[in-house]
């Protein structure tokens, strides 16, 4: 009984951490954009500049797709 009940818990926490990774995949995209829009704007104002922000959004986006991207490719190489 004891062997089944652990079977169960495993494959709980299994889907689990799965659903937790794909949670991440959904986050870092919108994350990374963000963040390269804030440090565009804030090296604008620093700079009294007014298109940084527009690279900061290319390049937040850029590194947000690559890491989900990165991230998807090795959720799929784990083996069930």
């Amino acid at each position: 009984m004891a062997d089944g009940s652990n079977k169960k818990q495993g494959g709980g926490l299994h889907s689990l951490v799965k659903a937790e990774r794909m949670m991440q995949i959904a986050f870092v995209l919108p994350a990374a954009v963000f963040i390269g829009w804030a440090a565009g704007a804030l090296l604008d104002k620093w700079l009294h500049t007014s298109w940084i922000y527009i690279v900061g959004l290319i390049f937040g986006s850029v590194a947000g797709l690559v890491e989900a991207v990165r991230q998807a490719l090795q959720m799929g190489d784990k083996k069930p």
